[in-house]
């Protein structure tokens, strides 16, 4: 299952809204999809989507959870990661039942009852018994940027909480703040050195593109203005020096030069940002004669 939570302004006011997954994704989840969607609707106090009644909490807490420092998404392909966390239970609880399950989520904005975004699993966490109140529980986020999850303004640090719930009562347990990762913006990198092969001592010019995931129209664009080194790696060695920096211009685009000396190969490197990783291009040889 699939949780996709998008808090818009709706007639002036703010409304939380919860998508269910298309069946082709929903496979054998469609209870932990509904009922996880409704948990996170009625916990944000937002009347059009609150449930009949007010739900109870279950007494379930989090701890020790772990999630990568960054997700990395690009324009169409599914992405996952894994979120593994403890859960302590009361114990008239049977985590093993069909009528109980937990998941891990994430949440872009400063609260997990207010979010900008709020993006969970297709499917529930599964967890371990420890002792006859604790379990160790591994789930995972999913997100398909084709379907719309993210907007450009997502990119960057998201927190991470998790949600037990009981289908039979619909009660639930939300608890936020549990750690935080970043949601990249999928980059890319491109280089090409001329001319090939060039005589010792003279101008080599080195062009590329730096470019970005946009998940708004399932494109790469390029990243403006941003900070590049060139760098050189002598052929029959392995590591890369800097030889100049530079910024990629107002469509992502990179040109410099530099004077040929010896064979080896040239790339383009980029440090990131926390909206978009870091990325090398793959280094482009260039015969010294």
């Amino acid at each position: 299952m699939r949780i996709r939570a998008t808090v818009a302004a709706v007639s002036g006011a703010l409304a939380l809204s919860a998508f269910a997954m298309p069946a082709a994704h929903a496979a054998d989840s469609s209870s932990w999809e509904a009922a996880s969607a409704k948990a996170l609707a009625a916990h944000s106090g937002k009347t059009a989507f609150s449930s009949d009644a007010a739900a109870a909490d279950l007494g379930v807490t989090f701890s020790d959870l772990k999630i990568a420092k960054a997700i990395k998404v690009g324009t169409t392909n599914h992405v996952s990661t894994t979120v593994t966390y403890t859960l302590t239970h009361g114990a008239n609880y049977d985590i093993s039942s069909d009528d109980f399950d937990s998941g891990p989520v994430i949440y872009k904005g400063s609260s997990i009852t207010t979010p900008d975004n709020l993006l969970g699993g297709e499917a529930p966490a599964t967890c371990t018994k420890v002792t006859d109140t604790t379990a160790t529980c591994t789930g995972k986020i999913d997100i398909y940027p084709g379907e719309g999850d993210l907007l450009n303004s997502d990119a960057g640090k998201w927190t991470a909480g998790a949600l037990a719930l009981q289908y039979s009562t619909g009660d639930y347990s939300l608890q936020g703040d549990l750690g935080s990762t970043l949601v990249q913006r999928y980059s890319k990198l491109t280089v090409n050195a001329t001319p090939e092969p060039v005589k010792k001592g003279k101008t080599i010019t080195v062009t590329g593109k730096l470019s970005r995931a946009n998940w708004e129209d399932n494109k790469y664009h390029g990243y403006t203005n941003q900070p590049v080194k060139l760098q050189f790696r002598k052929k029959g060695t392995s590591t890369y020096t800097t030889l100049k920096g530079i910024y990629s211009n107002s469509t992502g685009d990179l040109k410099t030069t530099t004077t040929a000396t010896v064979d080896g190969y040239y790339r383009f490197s980029f440090a990131g940002t926390t909206t978009t990783p870091a990325v090398s291009a793959t280094g482009d040889y260039v015969d010294v004669q």
